[in-house]
């Protein structure tokens, strides 16, 4: 990665900014087909679901404050031109293996960034810019040697100065030597399209794996548990544990309209109280904003009914973890 002079970190939008790099080619001229698959990385809470979604264009992986709320391998597809780039959202790696009550969970997470990184043809290692913790130092130790990495640095409109980020960035490069850097927001969509520029290159030359018009390979019942979830973790805040899962009990299409029956299932007495609410108005709202968001992603009705279960242990338990669908 060649180092970015100061004067191109000053002022301007991230746009302005172009990423360096050591041997990028505009490799492009070929009429052949490219595709391949893209990693996201990076340790958590650090953006990568919303880094996804723009890229996609649609909400594919959910989001929320809440640490660790991507906990499977979520695809998501964007088909430009003669590309398909078929990203993987992983969750963020969880340094805290042995949290008392999660370890069978947190083991599971790690192993699917793990399992996910030896696929890959392109790495998105993703961190804020200007900042780099132990917990990112770990996530870089994952990534196996000769594979394109590409350093994205996100929240980069948090930054007042951008001239400041040149030492930082020489830094970075001695710790690993990155393909290319690209400094970004990642609600920005012209910055997601200046990053699928970038990642297109390094992209091989064969044949799509999905149809031009996919988004994921993930099937609608899959994101109702997903969405149901992100409300769970979005109207109880920091309220709810760590230790909270959604389980589809029920999904059926008639005609234009789906029937789903979902159970969020918690670790304690006192946690369901906090999902059902006052008068059972949290538990209303939950399903009401997914319902509504379920809608849209369907275009067309949903009849949503959820429940609230006490299951204790289950983050620990390794065969409730298989029927609650970790991989």
């Amino acid at each position: 990665m060649t180092p970015t002079e100061p004067q191109d970190l000053q002022g301007g939008s991230a746009a302005d900014l172009p990423a360096a790099s050591n041997d990028a080619d505009s490799a492009g001229e070929s009429q052949s087909t490219r595709c391949g698959l893209i990693a996201i990385v990076g340790r958590p809470n650090v953006g990568k679901s919303t880094l996804l979604n723009s890229l996609v264009g649609q909400k594919v992986s959910i989001t929320s404050r809440k640490a660790q709320t991507t906990r499977h391998r979520i695809t998501g597809v964007c088909t430009e031109g003669d590309t398909q780039f078929v990203f993987v959202d992983t969750p963020g790696f969880q340094t805290r293996h042995t949290t008392r009550g999660t370890a069978a969970l947190n083991r599971n997470l790690n192993k699917t960034v793990q399992a996910v990184l030896g696929d890959v043809d392109v790495v998105l290692f993703l961190v804020e810019a200007g900042k780099f913790t132990q917990d990112d130092a770990k996530v870089l130790a994952l990534i196996p040697p000769g594979k394109p990495v590409l350093l994205v640095a996100n929240k980069l409109d948090l930054v007042h100065r951008r001239a400041d980020l040149l030492p930082w960035l020489q830094q970075m490069q001695e710790r690993h030597d990155f393909t290319e850097f690209v400094p970004l927001a990642a609600r920005k969509v012209e910055d997601a399209r200046r990053l699928l520029d970038i990642v297109r290159r390094h992209l091989p030359e064969q044949e799509w794996f999905y149809d031009a018009e996919a988004l994921t390979d993930r099937s609608e019942k899959f994101l109702a548990s997903e969405l149901i979830r992100e409300k769970l973790f979005r109207l109880t805040g920091d309220e709810l544990p760590y230790t909270s899962t959604v389980q589809i009990d029920q999904y059926s299409e008639e005609g234009n309209l789906r029937r789903i029956a979902a159970t969020i299932i918690v670790e304690r007495d006192a946690h369901k109280g906090m999902v059902i609410g006052e008068g059972g108005e949290r538990l209303k709202r939950i399903g009401s904003e997914a319902r509504q968001e379920l809608e849209r992603l369907t275009d067309g009705k949903v009849f949503l009914e959820l429940w609230v279960k006490v299951r204790s242990g289950w983050a620990d338990d390794e065969q409730r973890l298989k029927s609650y669908g970790y991989e």
